[in-house]
């Protein structure tokens, strides 16, 4: 992901992961999203590729990139896996800085990018991305966030150094995204013949304002039947679109609680997290945001409310020194309550060398839940997964052993991801993760952990 001093944002913001059984054999295999370098993109040196790891049903997987024909090469970042074309298998679409891609399964094993003919490359810079039938026709539409509009051509000055007016707490960092021009997001309308219509204008989705967006979903969140759609902003005000059933959809942003946090402020927002962590059958949001701020838990009140509880559920202080970015809710000892899992890992690289109360690599955290009540944060017990130190970006969740316990898969930054694989004794009140390196769980059999 760009180079290794991190000078510019486009080197910070890192890639995601997906988890999906591309060849319906039962298991889930996964699929990492990589970056890449301004040499590669220049085509002064061969550009870095994603990978695809086929499940080997024995603790084991297989590296079928090539294979597959999913490297991408391109600088990536979101990914969403979703059967378009409901053929019964899965498809990828894969966001970029340049254009995207659309890979279509084609039952064998094998892909084919289809993103031109499909009508869906956008181009410049893409980040969060999700796939939902919005307007009821049987056939799953595609949202593509837009972060930044950016040139690595204008990321040097006149005197070819790096910008240097950029300041954090009096240290020089990376300028962005305040002060940068943002990229406009789009909805594309699946027309049924394998191509979609940009419909973002018409629909009242496609940000004018051109907010800085990295997370994306379609959920039903008012419960009537139809998805709706959120976007988390960085450092700009979330967007909550409310399905109106017409194929278009109402801003109710502020309305609702959701485009700031309970004191007023816009959040530099990264991840979301939607589960029903009270059993009420209303589906509640969590938001990853920067460090030096705490992350929000807006609780869904019913009729499209929330309210920002995070300090309430003792998901407030606690948070305050990790830039999150991967969230989930959900059920890791299977007591019948989701918890939370986040995936934390700082952008400015220098922030080792300070005396701010962060790292540069972060450990993750589980967030225990007490019967929809509050969270408990899991202890980070030693040699277990929650107690290692990583630079994470992406997370996505399921059961890869098909052991009946929920595992993750994280992506981090300028290192090898990481197989958090389930061993706690269920259900309990308490359990860990064990961690093995992907370059060893990806390739040779691990160890069996202990805790």
């Amino acid at each position: 992901m760009g180079s290794p001093e991190k000078k510019y944002i486009l080197d910070t913001v890192g890639s995601g992961v997906a988890l999906l059984d591309y060849d319906n054999d039962g298991w889930l295999d996964i699929y990492l999203v990589n970056g890449s370098t301004d040499e590669a993109l220049l085509g002064k040196e061969p550009a870095p590729h994603a990978a695809l790891f086929h499940n080997n049903h024995d603790g084991t997987f297989t590296d079928v990139t090539a294979k597959a024909g999913v490297e991408n090469d391109r600088w990536g970042f979101g990914v969403a896996v979703g059967d378009y074309d409901n053929d019964g298998w899965p498809d990828l679409y894969v966001s970029n800085f340049g254009k995207n891609r659309l890979y279509h399964n084609n039952h064998d094993g094998t892909f084919t990018d289809v993103a031109e003919k499909a009508g869906v490359t956008v181009g410049n810079w893409s980040t969060g991305v999700t796939w939902g039938d919005y307007d009821g026709d049987g056939r799953l539409d595609l949202f593509v966030a837009g972060y930044v509009h950016y040139d690595i051509r204008d990321q040097l000055d006149a005197g070819g150094k790096a910008l240097s007016f950029c300041e954090f707490r009096g240290e020089k960092v990376m300028c962005g995204p305040r002060g940068l021009p943002g990229e406009r997001d789009h909805l594309f309308h699946n027309n049924g013949d394998g191509t979609f219509t940009d419909v973002s204008v018409k629909a009242g989705v496609s940000d004018p304002q051109a907010f800085y967006g990295l997370g994306a979903v379609f959920i039903d969140i008012n419960n009537d039947g139809r998805p709706d759609l959120l976007v988390a902003n960085d450092s700009t005000p979330n967007y909550l679109y409310l399905n109106k059933g017409d194929g278009t959809f109402e801003d109710i942003s502020y309305a609702s609680g959701y485009a700031l946090n309970k004191e007023g402020r816009e959040t530099a927002s990264m991840g979301i997290a939607v589960g029903d962590y009270r059993n009420n059958g209303l589906l509640d949001l969590y938001h990853t945001t920067f460090s030096d701020d705490y992350k929000p838990l807006y609780r869904n009140d019913g009729d499209a409310n929330f309210t920002d509880i995070s300090y309430e559920a003792n998901l407030g202080e606690i948070s305050i020194p990790f830039p999150g970015w991967g969230a989930a809710f959900f059920d890791y000892d299977n007591d019948g309550w989701k918890d939370l899992f986040v995936v934390n890992g700082h952008v400015y690289r220098g922030v080792d060398k300070t005396s701010w109360g962060t790292t540069w690599a972060q450990r993750p955290l589980l967030f225990h839940n007490l019967q929809g009540t509050k969270f408990d944060l899991v202890p980070a017990v030693e040699g277990t997964g929650l107690a290692e130190v990583m630079t994470s970006r992406g997370m996505a969740f399921g059961d890869i052993f098909n052991d009946g316990k929920i595992d993750a898969v994280i992506n981090n930054i300028d290192s090898v991801p990481a197989l958090m694989q389930n061993v706690a004794e269920q259900p309990t009140t308490g359990s860990s993760f064990a961690w093995s390196a992907a370059q060893k769980a990806l390739g040779t059999p691990p160890a069996q952990p202990s805790i």
